[in-house]
This record gives structure tokens, C-alpha cells and sequence, in this order.
């Protein structure tokens, strides 16, 4: 693997997964007023429609329609992964 992210990777569950949980807690401090949840939703939604985007899939006007029903999975895969982390690393 040459690069650490590809818009392929981040198209996938994964990929967008793990790139909304990293930019989640880069900007979660900054935005500290508004609900993480909401904060996670959005980046998920930026980054599954760039992503889509970049390789070819923005076809048709459903591709964009269940983007936004992705980005709900994707931000509370985000959310409890990140739950998880902090829940081990409480523990040790």
C-alpha cells in the first residue's frame, strides 16, 4: 500500500469510518458548542459525498439520496468506535 488513504478506501464503510472518527476529534474541540453526534454526522456526510464523487459513483440523483443514510451508519460506527477506545484505554 503506498498511501495511507485513497478516495477507493474512503468510498468504502471503513474507510469512511475511520476518517470520520480521525477529523471527528481533530475539530470536535474546536466546535465545542455543537453536539459531537451532529459534528460526526456532518463530517461523515462531506466525506462519503467527496468520496463518491472522486471515483465516478455520483451517477444518479439515488447514489445521492442514500448518501445521507450512509452517513448516519457511518457516524455511529464513528461514535461507539471511538466509545470503545476511550472505554480500554479508561481500563488500563
Amino acid at each position: 500500500m503506498n498511501e495511507f488513504f485513497t478516495w477507493t478506501f474512503l468510498a468504502t464503510f471503513a474507510g469512511a469510518v475511520t476518517a470520520t472518527t480521525i477529523l471527528t476529534q481533530f475539530v470536535k474541540g474546536a466546535l465545542s458548542k455543537v453536539p459531537t453526534q451532529i459534528v460526526s454526522y456532518i463530517i461523515a456526510l462531506v466525506v462519503l459525498a467527496v468520496a463518491t464523487a472522486a471515483t465516478g459513483g455520483a451517477g444518479d440523483w439515488a447514489v445521492w439520496a442514500i448518501i445521507s443514510l450512509n452517513a448516519v451508519l457511518v457516524s455511529v460506527a464513528s461514535n461507539r468506535t471511538f466509545s470503545v477506545v476511550q472505554r480500554i484505554k479508561g481500563k488500563k
